[in-house]
């Protein structure tokens, strides 16, 4: 941006004549009032459009550790035999989710890996609760365990759904685009004006970069300085780490809810 002000402004003073056309001057100035304006609705309308997406990976999150939590606690009404393999299966799935939730979207290949891994844990518990439902198919037993692990297959969809989604990359150079015009017609109007750009425009400039940084973090949930939480499925993993205790929930805001009867 301070280059693309500098070229404008070397190119324009060149040019200048020793009298300025107040037209010149008035034109050049409609058109920098008018293309900040532009930007101004882009920034708002990207800001918020990266904004809805970094709500949405957070609800997913709470979302799915809520799935797994009620998962959890329905396990009791499974044949006694089965209680410990699929606590086991649960807890070694919520480490998955976890572990995935912190790698890199740059890191393709380990993340897929991870997707896989967690893809063959539901189907190990999927087979459970088809031997679940051979062994006793009333829907008060094993037909609440196999509601809450549907749901919980969907919900570790939704939320991989929720981390692809992302600005759409035209609108981003667009921005780019945006921004660069802009600034070069804030260099071309102090060329007419005979004057470098005044403090004020270089704050201008800073508080640009900020926002654009901001919206790509934002946009970006796993790396920078913003990133979605996983608090929720860090709290459920403490209340189920210890094999055999039932885990005892918080505030319905954060932690998963125990099913209702």
């Amino acid at each position: 941006m301070l280059l693309s002000i500098e070229i404008s402004f070397r190119i324009r003073i060149r040019r200048r004549k020793r009298e300025i056309a107040t037209e010149a001057i008035t034109q050049a100035n409609a058109v920098l009032v008018s293309m900040l304006g532009l930007l101004a609705l882009l920034l708002a309308f990207t800001f918020s459009a990266a904004l809805q997406r970094y709500d949405d990976r957070s609800r997913a999150v709470v979302a799915e550790a809520n799935a797994i939590g009620t998962t959890y606690l329905r396990v009791q009404l499974l044949p006694r035999g089965m209680h410990d393999d699929v606590q086991a299966l649960l807890r070694q799935y919520l480490d998955n989710r976890i572990q995935e939730g912190g790698v890199d979207f740059a890191d393709a290949a380990k993340r897929q890996s991870l997707l896989q891994q967690a893809k063959r844990i539901e189907a190990q518990l999927w087979s459970q609760a088809v031997s679940a439902a051979e062994q006793d198919g009333r829907p008060v037993t094993s037909g609440l365990f196999i509601q809450s692990l549907n749901e919980l297959i969907d919900a570790s969809g939704t939320r991989k759904a929720a981390n692809d989604r992302h600005v759409p990359e035209v609108v981003i150079f667009l921005l780019f685009a945006t921004v660069l015009i802009t600034t070069a017609i804030l260099g071309f109007a102090s060329g007419i004006a005979g004057h470098r750009v005044t403090l004020a425009a270089f704050v201008l400039v800073m508080l640009i970069t900020l926002v654009v940084y901001l919206i790509i973090d934002l946009d970006r949930p796993r790396r920078g300085s913003i990133q979605v939480s996983q608090e929720s499925m860090l709290s459920l993993q403490k209340s189920i780490g210890v094999q055999g205790t039932t885990p005892q929930l918080g505030s319905p805001s954060n932690l998963p809810q125990a099913p209702s009867r």
